[in-house]
């Protein structure tokens, strides 16, 4: 079977506040690196336009990536398609959360693809915690892993 090995960058609005969320999403970074490079970037909050700013400003650094904005009118997709998907990319993969007040429209446009955890609303810090085991999850089945029941 082939192993996928991806190199992934999270791009985040704001500190994790709440100690449980932080760490789980630790838990689930220590967790991906065992499938590639997994590096996060936290961005400080701001305003909407210039958290907008920075975010484009990070995106300068990775030339040739392909960005995925999660939104929520981006594309849902269930677990085993999200893995499908990933395993269809051949290159560095930036994914990008926002802060509460969601993406600047600028970060929309810039993305490649606009992708959904759900058409409710999480906190920010929720999302961010949800969207990492589910990269974790996706990475696992597309390396042949049982981390789907």
């Amino acid at each position: 079977m082939k192993q996928y090995q991806k190199m992934v960058k999270l791009v985040a609005i704001g500190k994790m506040r709440d100690r449980f969320f932080d760490a789980k999403c630790q838990e689930f970074l220590t967790r991906l690196q065992g499938y590639g490079k997994c590096e996060t970037v936290i961005l400080p909050d701001s305003d909407i336009a210039g958290e907008g700013k920075a975010i484009l400003r990070e995106l300068d650094r990775d030339k040739g990536a392909m960005v995925i904005a999660l939104t929520e009118e981006g594309k849902e997709f269930t677990t085993g398609e999200f893995s499908a998907f990933l395993g269809g990319i051949d290159r560095k993969i930036v994914f990008i959360i926002g802060g509460p007040f969601g993406l600047a429209p600028e970060v929309k446009q810039r993305a490649d693809k606009l992708c959904a955890l759900s058409r409710m609303t999480f906190t920010h810090e929720m999302a961010r915690m949800i969207f990492l085991e589910q990269l974790y999850r996706a990475l696992n089945l597309l390396n042949g892993g049982a981390y789907h029941h």
